[in-house]
């Protein structure tokens, strides 16, 4: 792994991260996410990434934030979106989650729908995230993959415009335990998920530069 600056919490979750164990049907299913990317980097065309979930609140977000930090500590250039078919909001039990990572965290605006910056370090360029359609103006609207990170965003939409390559990298939803006693440890659970497999994802990839 190239060497970048983190935050001490931060590394800490990308070495537990990377010490969970992935199985080989799970390698498997990310493979073709491998391979979209090094094709794209053999040919020295743009990695453009999006993330798609139906409300784009919980794993969406999740996969762009951890597959954008994972492609930068790997060196591999890559543009890391993510999107729904329904407007809501990032989810605040998400966005706890994601600080209780180590993530920098802060809100743009407010409202119904906040616009938080989230970075990995101090000098990071920060990630844009707020729920949004997928094909968002700030999204990248042609030549790009859409990975469904969940079942019904797969099954409800049999055709999305721009997009190379469908990709299903499905993940359970943590939403099932809202407002538990496990509701924190379930969201930090599926993060690390995440973030276990964006890191794996980057580290098959091979950069010519």
């Amino acid at each position: 792994m190239k060497r970048k600056t983190l935050d001490p919490k931060l590394e800490q979750t990308i070495k537990i991260a990377n010490e969970l164990p992935i199985s080989s049907d799970r390698k498997a299913v990310l493979e073709v996410l491998i391979q979209y990317i090094q094709k794209k980097v053999d040919q020295g065309e743009e990695v453009n990434l999006n993330f798609i979930c139906t409300h784009n609140s919980r794993r969406s977000q999740f996969s762009q934030i951890w597959a954008k930090t994972a492609a930068d500590l790997y060196g591999i250039p890559a543009n890391c979106y993510s999107g729904g078919v329904e407007v809501t909001a990032f989810n605040e039990r998400a966005v706890n989650s994601l600080k209780r990572s180590g993530f920098r965290i802060s809100c743009k605006e407010n409202g119904s729908n906040p616009i938080y910056l989230l970075s990995y370090s101090e000098n990071s360029e920060p990630i844009l995230a707020f729920s949004k359609l997928y094909d968002d103006p700030i999204n990248k609207a042609s030549r790009f993959a859409a990975v469904m990170t969940c079942d019904h965003a797969d099954e409800n939409c049999p055709f999305i415009p721009g997009t190379e390559q469908r990709i299903p990298v499905r993940y359970e939803d943590p939403k099932a335990f809202d407002d538990t006693e496990l509701e924190s440890s379930k969201y930090d659970e599926r993060s690390q998920q995440i973030a276990s497999e964006m890191l794996y994802v980057f580290s098959q990839v091979k950069n010519k530069i």
